[in-house]
């Protein structure tokens, strides 16, 4: 994965550029048109041609004569009158010179089909930097290289290789294959873009930028991204967010399971902390929807430009059979669904509705009402959205293969699906279709009417799943602090000093260097003491921490055994904390190339990297956030008080906590701070252990 930071990105939404050249241009010109059908100068022109009635549209060859059948200019320089924005498809020998020719001409916009740049290393990446800068200097925009193009409905922009749908979806891609694979999925669920950017490169114009300009756009309800370098991340965070505060959802596709960004990894916060991990706290942060697929993405959306942010969560399941209902309700609740029981009074309503043999617990089964009366399915459904504690209906079964037993059942089974739909519109619950019959009149009817139907429950369940995540609540990061001064080393007394004077008790301590200064540092703590030996970054496994020690005797053999062994430059005596009351915690914060600081908290101690109960979100943290985290943990009971042991001070250890994400977010020369354990207890917070990697 290449990482850029694009010129252009900003977390502050008062920098926003000005992206209507790019989105609505008053003319347009393709430099590389082509009569040859195998390059992109060919497919962008063919796509251009459609809007000569909303705008002039140029096409620019250097060998000049008809291109498509229109005529075409040698050069920019050649075109009459003003051009807003210009498309770029020359081979990449070409395109600096083409860039220059645009910007002479007061070209305002451009897009860089050019492939041939960033993606191909180091002297690439100079070049398009280079590149990006002068058309910032001459206050213009670049969107891409290497992009597959632009697309606008609402103004009858067509620069795009391929034809898109039209519709409500802004859409900005990284890949022009996942652009064109999302586009076929969304149109056989009715929808289409408002908008779509191909990324490409990012040399100016990054995601951040583009996500401020589809939030801003009145034709855009929803925002769909597929990205894989975000540059900037928390621009991209602060942008998503506005989007999302102003009603349209961003729901992101990416990549990244996390396994190269840990190779590196020097402790145990970098070892358990990924890309994926570091992108769903971006995600939480900014109230993203995360999806792992184009079809989950499609799904989403559907459901959201269908029910918009409904809730979903409690599950009613309408099933015409037992083995139907009973694999729908597993598959609702492993996607993070209730099914809860229903109340006596709904239970009783669908008894005097349905068949002696029907069960109306939740899941709801038919048992055979469907072949007697086919409407049973429309007065069952009208029964569940009716009641207050369903938020969401999930129907799976035969619905939609009734019509094969006859003309007459046929036609009931479509007056029914109208019916359904009627009734899902008129109570606005978020309904879902899964039928063994999907390619049926009445399955084709329930689409027509705006229902989502599925040919596997796992898929129905999911998108209700998806739509029941969404409504979590966004948790916004807290600013950066402003730099402080570099760390003078990465030892511990250096680590522990730097979290302690951000407000984070320590045991009592000194540093020493010899066995006689360590004899004398015990005596003044008083016994029982730890000694640590400097130097080392995991103490407790080089045999580098010497716990519960009393008296000279004791003291002495393990400074004098550690400096024989480890040839440590010094030693820590610390006053030995009482551990009977406490649960030992970790909390680091790693700083991620494109997201910044990111804080994780979690069950700590020795067995960090074995349980791996871990929390993460983009640091630095409030101590509300911070609490947040702490209860979110598999773990979290240990710290409310079990088996007979006291509850922690949350409010102290959440503080902590913050305190902790604060000084690492403030030290940019810090890739990793960590203090495990610490240790709370029903007294407050005491950190036992703290380590620092340095960036490089």
């Amino acid at each position: 994965m290449t990482f850029t930071v694009p010129l252009g990105s900003c977390a502050d939404p008062a920098s926003a550029r000005d992206l209507s050249p790019l989105f609505s241009p008053r003319a347009v010109a393709i430099i590389g048109a082509s009569n040859d059908r195998s390059k992109y100068g060919n497919w962008i022109s063919v796509q251009a041609l459609r809007m000569r009635d909303h705008r002039p549209v140029h096409l620019v060859n250097r060998r000049g004569g008809p291109v498509l059948g229109e005529p075409a200019y040698r050069s920019l320089a050649e075109v009459p009158g003003p051009v807003d924005l210009a498309v770029i498809a020359v081979p990449a020998a070409g395109f600096e010179a083409a860039v220059d020719d645009c910007l002479a001409a007061g070209v305002r916009a451009i897009v860089g089909i050019t492939a041939g740049f960033g993606e191909l290393g180091e002297d690439g990446r100079l070049l398009q930097t280079a590149l990006a800068t002068r058309v910032r200097e001459a206050g213009a925009v670049l969107l891409g290289p290497n992009c597959l193009g632009v697309l606008d409905s609402t103004s009858g922009l067509y620069l795009a290789s391929n034809p898109l749908p039209a519709g409500s979806v802004g859409l900005i891609s990284q890949s022009g294959n996942m652009a064109l694979e999302l586009s076929g999925i969304l149109e056989d669920r009715g929808l289409g873009f408002s908008r779509f950017a191909s990324l490409g490169n990012q040399a100016d114009l990054g995601v951040a930028d583009l996500v401020r300009a589809y939030a801003d756009h009145p034709g855009t309800d929803m925002i769909a991204v597929y990205c894989e370098d975000f540059g900037d991340g928390r621009a991209f965070v602060a942008a998503a967010a506005d989007a999302v505060a102003a009603g349209k959802p961003v729901v992101l596709l990416t990549v990244g399971g996390g396994a190269a960004s840990a190779r590196g990894a020097k402790s145990h916060t970098g070892a358990l902390t990924s890309d994926s991990s570091v992108i769903d706290a971006a995600c939480r942060a900014a109230g993203v929807d995360r999806v792992s697929s184009p079809h989950e993405m499609a799904d989403l959306l559907h459901l959201l430009h269908r029910f918009g942010p409904a809730p979903a969560r409690r599950v009613a399941v309408l099933a015409d059979g037992g083995g139907h209902a009973s694999v729908a309700c597993d598959t609702a609740e492993a996607h993070g669904l209730s099914v809860p029981e229903f109340t006596p009074q709904l239970a009783d309503a669908l008894r005097n509705l349905l068949p002696p043999s029907a069960g109306v617990g939740n899941p709801v089964d038919l048992a055979g009402a469907g072949e007697q009366d086919i409407t049973s399915f429309r007065t069952t459904l009208d029964l569940l959205l009716a009641d207050p504690d369903v938020d969401s209906v999930l129907v799976t079964g035969y619905f939609g293969g009734y019509g094969r037993y006859g003309p007459e059942l046929a036609r009931a089974e479509i007056a029914t699906a109208r019916a359904m739909g009627e009734k899902v519109r008129d109570k606005g619950k978020p309904v879902v279709i899964h039928t063994m019959c999907a390619d049926s009149p009445a399955a084709d009817e329930l689409r027509r009417q705006g229902l989502p139907v599925f040919r596997a429950v796992e898929d129905a369940a999911r998108s209700l799943g998806l739509l029941a995540r969404h409504a979590l609540p966004a948790h916004p990061p807290k600013a950066l602090p402003d730099p402080a001064p570099r760390v003078p080393d990465d030892g511990y007394w250096t680590a522990r000093e730097l979290v302690r004077a951000a407000g984070v008790s320590f045991p009592d301590a000194r540093l020493v260097h010899t066995a006689d200064e360590a004899v004398r540092a015990a005596a003044a703590i008083g016994c029982p003491v730890v000694i640590k030996a400097l130097g080392l970054l995991h103490k407790s496994d080089s045999g580098g921490v010497a716990l519960g020690l009393v008296g000279e005797r004791a003291v002495r053999d393990a400074v004098t055994d550690m400096a024989v062994r480890l040839d440590s430059p010094g030693f820590c005596v610390e006053a030995m904390a009482d551990l009977s009351d406490g649960v030992e915690l970790i909390v680091g914060v790693r700083r991620d190339p494109r997201f910044g600081p990111v804080a994780m908290v979690g069950l700590g101690g020795v067995t960090t990297e074995v349980l791996r109960d871990v929390s993460f979100a983009l640091a630095p943290l409030e101590p509300v956030q911070a609490l947040e985290m702490l209860s979110g943990l598999r773990t979290a009971a240990l710290l409310r008080g079990v088996r007979g042991r006291p509850a922690v001070d949350l409010d102290a250890l959440a503080h902590a906590v913050a305190a902790i994400t604060e000084v690492a977010s403030a030290h940019p020369d810090i890739a990793e701070l960590e203090v495990n354990p610490l240790l709370a207890t029903p007294g407050g917070a005491q950190g036992l252990d703290a380590r620092i990697v340095p960036i490089g």
